[in-house]
């Protein structure tokens, strides 16, 4: 990007009405505004390049992850829950801990999602009218309502730097007429959680939806960019609908999100949906899939999975990764984190998920220097076949 392109991005940036404690500045886009993008979004906790991972702490914390080593690997953003953090400890509770930061001891940014995704993840517990979504408690049954209003001032008494409008989440497979009323709803409570919203140092950002129906998709991302969010999530991902779907539900809904605003996908991590993401201009990610692998002893490497249960890993003295500059691959063999596993011992899930988020930062630097450096085709493809080079 010539220093020309540079300085007419930033003018257009001065015009978005952001908080002052907030920037967002795309700093290459080898291929202009439709393709990949290496940025820099700065919050009130610290700036983020991007395109970046967020690990998930759902509860408040990373499991088994402290935050020293979270910073130690790269981790610049860290994602948390309305939801579950509303039921246990209670926002309220929170805030007397000092906020959301000073209770996870993570001084650096913070995204909470609006507890959306829970409409799909606990469909056996709840249910969803235009007021809002009341749930049956998964600790003792108790009933809780969590209307767009509800949703945004748990996120305000949180603290977190980044909130999520609440919205409905459907399925995949999904009749089209329930995929309509998700898109519905989720619009009306987008303006619901606009006009709620209360502390002008958080930014809040509006989730598309509409399942695989490209109208929908379409429908709901004009319908929001209309309203003017400080950033927009592409929601009702990773839902069950796979790679070659999840990759026409991008086609459809990026291009229609405003370059010079965030675009977040939500739920994403397997690396060729990241790779296709990543191509068509999303600047964050989050899953699971790094600690939920990592403490079931699968481990993420350039060359594909390496699952370390396996028998074949008995007596193997080589490290996970002979590149990887993580505790696990300096300190440990992978027979000998085979033997943590086997023997039950806390110390192989807590290693093996520090490896596995230290993978995804490795991976995420390595693109955006690729993005910097007007390589990233390459890279990407070269990234790919690698780790896909088994099937």
């Amino acid at each position: 990007m010539s220093f020309h392109q540079r300085l007419v991005i930033r003018h257009f940036l001065s015009e978005v009405n952001l908080p002052d404690a907030f920037a967002y500045e795309i700093l290459a886009a080898p291929h202009g505004d439709h393709g990949p993008r290496f940025g820099r979004l700065t919050t009130p906790h610290g700036a983020v390049e991007t395109p970046a991972f967020i690990p998930v702490g759902t509860k408040g914390t990373v499991k088994g992850v402290t935050p020293q080593a979270l910073r130690e690997i790269g981790v610049q953003i860290v994602l948390a829950n309305t939801y579950h953090l509303a039921l246990r400890p209670g926002a309220e509770v929170v805030r007397d801990l000092g906020g959301l930061h000073a209770m996870m001891g993570w001084d650096g940014p913070i995204l909470t999602d609006s507890g959306g995704f829970q409409v799909f993840s606990l469909a056996a517990l709840r249910q969803v009218t235009d007021e809002g979504v009341t749930f049956r408690s998964h600790i003792d049954g108790a009933e809780m309502m969590l209307t767009p209003e509800s949703a945004v001032a748990v996120q305000n008494t949180l603290g977190a730097d980044i909130i999520m409008a609440l919205d409905v989440c459907p399925p995949h497979p999904c009749p089209r007429g329930e995929v309509e009323e998700a898109v519905r709803r989720t619009l009306a409570w987008a303006e619901r959680c606009r006009a709620a919203h209360r502390r002008p140092e958080q930014l809040l950002w509006g989730i598309t939806q509409g399942g695989v129906e490209r109208d929908l998709r379409e429908r709901c991302a004009r319908e929001l960019v209309a309203m003017d969010f400080h950033g927009y999530a592409i929601g009702g991902t990773s839902v069950g609908e796979g790679h070659a779907l999840l990759r026409q539900v991008l086609d459809w809904t990026v291009p229609l999100l405003p370059w010079r605003r965030p675009r977040y996908v939500m739920g994403v991590g397997e690396v060729r949906d990241v790779v296709a993401a990543m191509a068509l201009g999303v600047d964050l990610f989050d899953c699971v899939l790094p600690t939920g692998n990592g403490r079931n002893a699968c481990a993420f490497t350039a060359d594909g999975m390496v699952r370390l249960r396996n028998e074949a890993f008995r007596s193997d003295r080589r490290a996970i990764e002979e590149d990887c500059d993580c505790p696990a691959c300096r300190s440990f063999s992978r027979g000998t984190l085979r033997h943590l596993f086997a023997s039950k011992e806390m110390l192989g899930p807590i290693l093996l998920s520090i490896h596995n988020l230290r993978f995804y930062m490795r991976l995420f630097e390595r693109l955006r220097m690729a993005i910097r450096d007007g390589r990233f085709d390459a890279e990407a493809q070269g990234l790919l076949d690698a780790y896909y080079q088994n099937g």
